[in-house]
């Protein structure tokens, strides 16, 4: 759940008339804040009662949390397991002083690859490190973290946070979490499903989302010297605010595509892009032929690739390029998937298709 790091040592040695003398040292005086994680637990307790289900047990503050596994609705219940974090994203978060949405990221990285196997998000945990704790930004990360919950329908069920004085610096910190979903055995999506003729479906992302932001950061920051403060045409907003854009959450989409569709494969698209991540939704002997261009690009990416200079192919496999997660399904249900999604919120494009090959990805 929601601990502090405030365990301390039980004995003392025994010294000398000096050190007898000299004033004692508090964990306050050595950067642990414990009454700041105090109150920092009592806003969380609130925040993650906005996301409750009614199979939690326990609440926010205890030693762990309890979720009554539904087992009723299932003949063989699978738990599938993700955990990610926001990576250095959060230094976009530092300069903007703004911490409310990448929570949402997190919650967003771990859902969207449990339910590539077509797993119900059931609960998740955050883990928050810094170096001196403020309540305030752990209330807007975590507050982040509760919105992502509500965005995915999974209950948010504890957590850790960590002051560590002298690890980060004072108005940094980490973030990151670990999500649980349930799935019928015999629903479990592995790829396995995955036929010649199979239609290839890219779900639009929202931007960037959370990946490559090395590379974009030393684009805008180092080569182009941008600031976040400025207004770019192309994007209709601040730099700051476009790179700060939150990763979407497909869980609830992704759920009502299953039960209208027969699912092959499901790949969420983060870090190395399509060529990395759309092979691990599909069985051997199979290959994804995707034509480049059946879908719109975010400007963002071409700004990037336009400042740094970046290869096509540099492109391909550090960023999603427009397209947050793919769905593979048998080739005469794509248009009806198409519309289905389009019903869930979802924009949607027919990118490709699966044909015989040695695995990967062919763009052509």
């Amino acid at each position: 759940m929601e601990n502090m790091e405030n365990r301390s040592c039980a004995g003392q040695p025994e010294t000398g008339r000096a050190d007898q003398a000299r004033k004692a040292v508090t964990y306050k005086e050595a950067g642990v804040d414990i009454e700041a994680g105090y109150e920092t637990v009592r806003r969380v307790r609130r925040l993650a009662a906005s996301t409750m289900r009614p199979e939690v047990l326990a609440s926010v503050g205890g030693f762990g949390g309890g979720f009554v596994l539904p087992v009723g609705r299932y003949r063989e219940p699978v738990l599938v397991s993700g955990t990610d974090g926001v990576g250095t994203k959060l230094k976009i978060a530092f300069m903007m002083n703004k911490h409310d949405t990448v929570g949402i990221d997190a919650v967003a990285y771990c859902v969207n690859d449990i339910i590539c196997h077509g797993a119900e998000p059931l609960f998740f945990l955050d883990y928050f490190a810094c170096g001196r704790l403020s309540p305030d930004v752990a209330e807007k990360v975590v507050g982040g973290v509760a919105e992502g919950c509500r965005q995915a329908g999974c209950a948010l069920i504890g957590g850790e946070t960590a002051e560590m004085p002298g690890f980060y610096a004072d108005n940094e910190y980490d973030l990151a979490g670990f999500a649980v979903g349930v799935v019928e055995k015999d629903r479990f999506i592995d790829g396995s499903g995955v036929r010649v003729g199979d239609a290839i479906i890219g779900i639009k992302s929202s931007g960037l989302q959370s990946s490559g932001f090395s590379l974009v950061r030393k684009v805008f920051f180092e080569i182009a010297k941008m600031k976040v403060t400025d207004y770019v045409p192309e994007l209709g907003s601040t730099l700051g605010e476009e790179l700060l854009r939150p990763t979407r959450i497909y869980a609830r989409a992704i759920a009502g595509l299953i039960e209208r569709c027969e699912v092959h494969g499901i790949a969420n698209i983060s870090g190395g892009g399509l060529i990395e991540n759309v092979p691990r939704a599909m069985r051997a002997g199979t290959r994804a032929r995707i034509r480049w261009g059946s879908w719109p690009r975010h400007p963002v990416f071409s700004l990037v690739q336009r400042l740094g200079n970046i290869s096509h192919e540099e492109m391909l496999k550090t960023f999603n390029l427009g397209v947050g997660m793919v769905v593979i399904l048998p080739g005469p249900e794509a248009d009806a998937a198409m519309a289905a999604l389009h019903d869930l919120g979802e924009e949607a494009f027919l990118i490709g298709e699966i044909v015989e090959g040695e695995g990967g990805v062919e763009i052509v």
